[in-house]
């Protein structure tokens, strides 16, 4: 039986006015240092590039990265939403090219350290959005926080951030592991960053592969690869995306590649196909966590 704020919540998610399928795609990593937040970034400034609306929600809540990144300064951010002195369309800020972004805080740690239900509430949120867009990215935090759960199972593609270092790949497979074993998410699409050659990163992928294949019930698809490439680190270092900083450079025209793939993803039907599947699943998951069956 539905409480009364649940009823309240399914109201907000048949406001929603977006009239279109949204991708909705969480970018995660087992461990941090990996590149995670520059892919979000880049990957979204070039599906934009390619003619789509995007925003992009940095999701980790309490080290924020996706600003400094862009060179930006947001006055409010999700910190000021939780605390319920701004809405979320209040927050949304314009980054590169019209992409839309949601800010959040650095520093703070009480929102690193929010539970299933005030994850739940944040995106709930979504719900009183109107934009007209094609895709969500959701940057999450690294490691297997609730926040990360919390986001990961509520989106429609998981994307996993990995590099050639072994504790990137025994922290992406226990990512992948509590996802799958504990939250029946069976699909993963693995990114591998910082490559020496495209060979490389297709070794990366069947390193996991040979590992989810025998020990989960997964199925994992190579994504692609991002070349090692010096123009990234400057770009990092000029507080732009590479794709705008050095958009001849190797790794620039990667993530260029990598938008077209993600354009062909399949894109959701289920709870209307809009943005209100990312919020009802989200809402639905929180509460089965926090109210256990008797």
């Amino acid at each position: 039986m539905l409480m009364p704020d649940r009823e309240d919540q399914a109201a907000g998610l048949r406001r929603l006015a977006n009239p279109k399928p949204v991708l909705v795609a969480a970018v995660a990593s087992g461990k941090g240092g990996v590149g995670k937040t520059s892919i979000s970034v880049n990957l979204a400034l070039s599906m934009v590039k390619a003619g789509q609306s995007v925003m992009l929600m940095d999701a980790d809540l309490g080290l924020a990265n996706v600003d400094l990144m862009l060179g930006l300064r947001p006055v409010y951010n999700l910190s000021h939403v939780i605390a319920g002195e701004r809405t979320l369309e209040e927050i949304i800020i314009e980054g590169p090219g019209g992409l839309k972004i949601v800010p959040a805080s650095s520093g703070v740690k009480l929102m690193s350290e929010l539970n299933p239900m005030e994850n739940a509430g944040l995106i709930r949120a979504f719900s009183e959005l109107s934009h007209d867009l094609d895709a969500l990215i959701v940057d999450t935090a690294a490691g297997i926080s609730d926040s990360v759960i919390s986001f990961s199972r509520a989106a429609h593609e998981v994307v996993v951030v990995v590099c050639d270092e072994p504790a990137s790949l025994t922290d992406a497979y226990a990512l992948m592991k509590v996802l799958n074993q504990d939250h029946g998410v069976q699909r993963f699409r693995i990114l591998s960053n910082m490559t020496h050659s495209a060979q490389e990163g297709q070794e990366l992928f069947a390193k996991l592969v040979k590992v989810t294949d025998r020990f989960l019930d997964a199925t994992l698809s190579h994504m692609g690869s991002v070349p090692y490439d010096e123009y990234l680190r400057k770009a990092i270092q000029k507080q732009r995306p590479v794709v705008e900083a050095y958009p001849r450079s190797r790794s620039a025209m990667a993530f260029k590649n990598l938008a077209l793939k993600a354009d062909k993803w399949p894109r959701p039907e289920a709870a209307g196909g809009h943005l209100e599947f990312f919020v009802e699943r989200l809402i639905r998951s929180s509460y089965s966590e926090a109210e256990p069956l008797t």
